[in-house]
């Protein structure tokens, strides 16, 4: 980790002295290394395809897939990044790999698309570096549906028993996701992103906030929506996204340690702190995004997508705050907002009905398990991050 007389800090980003002040030196010190930090590792492999193509992303893929001992004579920074995708750190063992993810499952599909959207995704992009990042890049408004599509996809299969073990769906689909970022920070460099200004593109922070989006924001939308979790639950999940965190790039002295909500809001505060307020760009990214999602829940539960974005905005409200909202120029819904209540309330008490019963509460989880191995297994078409071929993919919102 860098100190302070390390990269200049990012002109817009909250002042160090700002920092120390509120959060202390080390904290600090933590704060301007991560800011002006990509992922090494995942940057140096795309330098590498730049420089030799077609070989050194057939070596990744096959890698992935098969492990770095399949690999004769590697390209070197594939094997760098390889070799610290398999250093397996000391707390994953098969319970957390075959069970850890497992309350992921106690909600519908429903319920996660729109916690994933309404929820992290529109917070994400409060974010004003990825939201720049995105504007530059060309991607800002361009394929929203299938950005969101595809993140979804993601977490979903990363998500599934068993998927992060090494050559598995979620494993491979989490490096993949990891080298789309390294992708996106190249393109962004080279179409003029300013790192003086808002730090390195994608940097750790970016990383670690995106990281407390799908989880702290996510399942506490998931709760202000009735499907609540025990804190055993909420620890078992916090231990999967560790080795998410790992898989991902993200240093482990950001997120590692944390087993519940109010140790992950400790460290979201920090993060929040040089995050910044949100560009106008931000706001056409969350109105994007819920018009996106309001079109699936079309599909998914069969809601009116006339019904469905009104609802959409009472949420966003109800999760992020009146403040945030009103700063991503989102429209209030009240009528929306208030039949939210009863409904909310009806699910709560089921939920509650439910727990009273072991054999139909792991009923239940099997059927929504089986939905989303459906879901994330059948035919389709290759996601951005999912084709070895090509270089560079389109920006994700993971």
């Amino acid at each position: 980790m860098a100190c302070h007389d390390g990269p200049r800090w990012p002109t817009e980003r909250a002042g160090r002295d700002v920092i120390v002040a509120q959060f202390g030196q080390g904290r600090a010190d933590l704060m301007g290394w991560a800011l002006t930090t990509g992922d090494p590792l995942a940057d140096a492999v795309v330098e590498e395809m730049h420089a030799l193509g077609r070989p050194v992303r057939a070596a990744l893929h096959k890698g992935l897939t098969s492990g770095l001992a399949s690999l004769t004579d590697s390209p070197p920074a594939v094997a760098a990044l390889l070799a610290q995708c398999e250093s397996v750190p000391g707390y994953v063992d098969d319970e957390l790999l075959d069970r850890g993810s497992l309350p992921f499952f106690s909600s519908p599909a429903p319920a996660h698309a729109i916690s994933l959207s309404a929820g992290a995704l529109v917070r994400i992009y409060e974010s004003p570096s990825i939201a720049k990042v995105l504007a530059i890049t060309g991607q800002l408004l361009d394929g929203v549906p299938r950005r969101l599509q595809e993140t979804g996809k993601w977490v979903v299969t990363a998500m599934l028993p068993g998927s992060l073990r090494r050559g598995e769906p979620g494993y491979v689909a989490t490096v993949q996701v990891r080298m789309l970022h390294a992708h996106i920070r190249r393109l962004a460099l080279s179409k003029g992103y300013d790192p003086e200004v808002y730090g390195a593109p994608i940097n750790q922070v970016d990383l670690a906030r995106t990281w407390m989006d799908f989880t702290l924001t996510s399942y506490r939308a998931e709760a202000r929506m009735g499907w609540d979790r025990t804190s055993a639950e909420t620890a078992s999940l916090y231990r999967y996204w560790w080795y998410i965190a790992h898989l991902l790039g993200i240093d482990a002295s950001l997120v590692q340690g944390i087993t519940s909500h109010l140790a992950a809001e400790r460290v979201d505060e920090l993060l929040q702190a040089v995050t910044g307020p949100a560009i106008p760009e931000s706001s056409r990214l969350a109105s994007a995004t819920l018009e996106a999602i309001a079109g699936d829940l079309q599909r998914l539960a069969r809601i009116p997508t006339r019904v469905g974005l009104p609802v959409l905005y009472a949420l966003t409200r109800r999760f992020h705050g009146r403040l945030a909202a009103e700063e991503l120029e989102l429209p209030r819904a009240a009528a929306a907002d208030a039949a939210l209540g009863p409904v909310i309330r009806v699910i709560g008490r089921r939920r509650v009905r439910l727990r009273r019963e072991p054999a139909a509460w792991h009923q239940r989880q099997e059927r929504a398990l089986a939905s989303a191995r459906e879901a994330v297994g059948g035919p389709a078409e290759p996601t951005a991050y999912q084709d070895p071929d090509q270089s560079p993919p389109a920006a994700s919102g993971a």
